[in-house]
């Protein structure tokens, strides 16, 4: 019998995918295409969505459901990121298989205003997934409140945390980016919060694979976009009008990479014979790129399957110490390279 995985592979989409347009998930958007060719498949192989079934069979008794918060990051409109949405994914699936249900979601913007905020305090939530970091006042007021809250990439220390290696995606970028012949590598990417590009890890550990590497990192290879696709394409531009493009560009985010390909392919700069690019997250559209992207992959919603685990374990009784879960990367080599 066809399991979802098979399905996804067909239609050409990932599982999450899959399981939003069964389930008729309306946060999430997709194209009418992408509908109907999962539909299609699912035709094609004869799916039954069995998991769904039993899910529904394991959901917890009344007296022991909880509901939880999630404070959303985003790079672009709230529901527009893909690579937070496929977190969100995974945690709400996950969550309401254990008996949980994501009753509030907020971004840090929102949380600036002080009713949002007064809301979010006063929803007697069991606990918190945090997408990003906040500033140490915010942080202490949700502490006082909500009793368990985890964290996704946040480095905040008195919370578990669910995470990926930021040093060694970098490391695993540019070293592919070496044994394909580059030597003239640039870095796209931003930091978190405003804060100033020295605070990125993966930035980092760009720069300290770059020294270890003898190569060198030229101030005009280095382009911040804060995590702006239009920025990122305005960069990419006036580098290469000032004819100062490098021979490939590691870009710490998939959006980025893309941004920078379409601003390539408009100058009419050939990917990868003249310039190549390699990404970091691997989000579904990667692969439609033109042309398709290589990219580091992390596990994104296996990220949100794991907090909402934790968060359930902390609700139930969990009193061990804070964990730090690191879940691994890998290399996706498609054309951009």
């Amino acid at each position: 019998m066809a399991n979802i995985r098979e399905v996804a592979r067909l239609a050409q989409v990932s599982p999450a995918t899959v399981s939003r347009i069964l389930n008729d998930n309306q946060v999430y958007k997709t194209t009418d295409e992408t509908r109907q060719r999962v539909l299609r498949a699912v035709a094609e192989l004869g799916y039954q969505p069995l998991v769904r079934r039993q899910a529904a069979s394991r959901v917890a008794p009344a007296d022991s459901r909880f509901d939880v918060g999630c404070l959303l990051a985003t790079t672009r409109g709230k529901y527009s990121d893909p690579y937070y949405l496929s977190i969100l994914s995974g945690l709400e699936a996950e969550l309401v298989r254990l008996g949980g249900r994501i009753s509030l979601i907020q971004t840090e913007q929102e949380l600036e205003n002080p009713a949002v905020l007064d809301r979010v305090l006063g929803a007697s939530l069991s606990g918190l997934v945090m997408m990003r970091p906040l500033a140490d006042p915010l942080f202490s007021r949700l502490r006082e409140t909500i009793p368990h809250i985890v964290g996704i990439d946040t480095g905040h220390m008195p919370i578990d945390n669910i995470e990926y290696d930021h040093l060694r995606v970098s490391k695993m970028a540019v070293s592919y980016l070496y044994e394909k012949g580059h030597r003239q590598i640039g870095f796209i990417g931003g930091s978190v919060g405003g804060a100033p590009l020295k605070k990125s890890r993966r930035f980092r550990s760009y720069l300290e694979t770059m020294e270890d590497l003898g190569l060198e990192v030229r101030a005009e290879w280095v382009l911040n976009c804060e995590w702006d696709d239009r920025a990122c394409i305005r960069l990419v531009e006036d580098l290469a009008r000032k004819e100062a493009l490098p021979t490939a560009f590691y870009a710490a985010s998939d959006l980025m990479a893309i941004a920078a390909l379409r601003a390539l392919y408009q100058l009419g700069i050939p990917v990868p014979s003249r310039v190549a690019v390699i990404g970091m997250s691997n989000i579904e559209m990667s692969q439609y790129a033109n042309p398709p992207l290589t990219t580091i992959d992390v596990p994104t919603e296996e990220m949100g399957l794991t907090a909402a685990r934790v968060l359930t374990e902390r609700i139930r009784g969990d009193r061990t110490l804070p964990k730090r879960i690191l879940l691994p990367s890998r290399l996706v080599e498609r054309d951009s390279v």
